[in-house]
């Protein structure tokens, strides 16, 4: 249920039962031939569809996240870590302080992952608070699908993120494989020009894409992941 389709009167009456409420947190940075806005798209997205048959509050996803070494691709956008944390704070601040207790952080990017130490700490420090972090992609049950599907490694702008709304539509997806980057620690050592430069169209590697119906499995176990726990928050 997102809150974009709600006004303030059916807020404050949604209030009355329930305390729930989704932030999705994505990224506007390169996926190679998929949309600047994939993370953003897909947390967004697989939390509203987890969210919607259980009647909970979603926002509109956070559409900028951590992301300094796509730099040098234009178009990708990157905050501070602390940046991240402030705004993010803010927010649930802001919905606290209107009544709302529970917390689903819906991360659909790995840059994100050091606000999650920070937001358990602002929600350790008010005793009514429930809140969870969770990088949707980044679980058992999701993995688990993705290596029925493919037994070799998910990566960044690879099949596992080209789905029907992260596609553009004047845009071919190469046929080829390509070969996957295993060293990625070292490129967190580079500069964005020198990541630029060793990682060519941005995808880390692999099939650039696979059937829908494959990948769509993969999706299913990731809304119903997200709606457990809606459903346990």
């Amino acid at each position: 249920m997102k809150l974009s389709a709600r006004n303030w009167m059916q807020v404050e009456e949604y209030l009355v039962r329930d305390d729930r409420i989704v932030l999705p947190v994505g990224s506007t940075e390169q996926h190679a031939y998929l949309s600047l806005a994939t993370d953003s798209v897909l947390a967004e997205r697989i939390a509203v569809e987890a969210a919607e048959p259980l009647g909970v509050l979603v926002l509109p996803a956070m559409p900028f996240g951590i992301a300094p070494g796509f730099a040098a691709f234009p178009g990708t956008v990157s905050l501070r870590p602390e940046t991240l944390v402030a705004v993010v704070s803010e927010v649930l601040e802001t919905l606290y302080e209107q009544g709302f207790r529970g917390f689903l952080l819906v991360n659909g990017h790995g840059g994100n992952d050091p606000v999650r130490a920070p937001l358990e700490g602002w929600a350790a420090e008010r005793a009514a608070a429930r809140f969870h972090f969770h990088s949707w992609w980044d679980s058992p049950a999701v993995r688990a699908a993705a290596a029925e599907v493919y037994p070799g490694e998910a990566t960044h702008a690879s099949w596992f993120e080209n789905f029907p709304w992260t596609r553009l539509a004047d845009v071919e997806q190469p046929g080829e494989d390509k070969p996957v980057i295993t060293d990625r620690e070292a490129l967190r050592e580079l500069d964005p020009t020198a990541v630029r430069a060793a990682i060519g169209d941005g995808s880390y590697g692999g099939p650039y894409q696979v059937p829908d119906e494959d990948g769509l499995r993969v999706w299913a176990a990731g809304v119903a992941e997200v709606r457990a726990l809606i459903e346990r928050l």
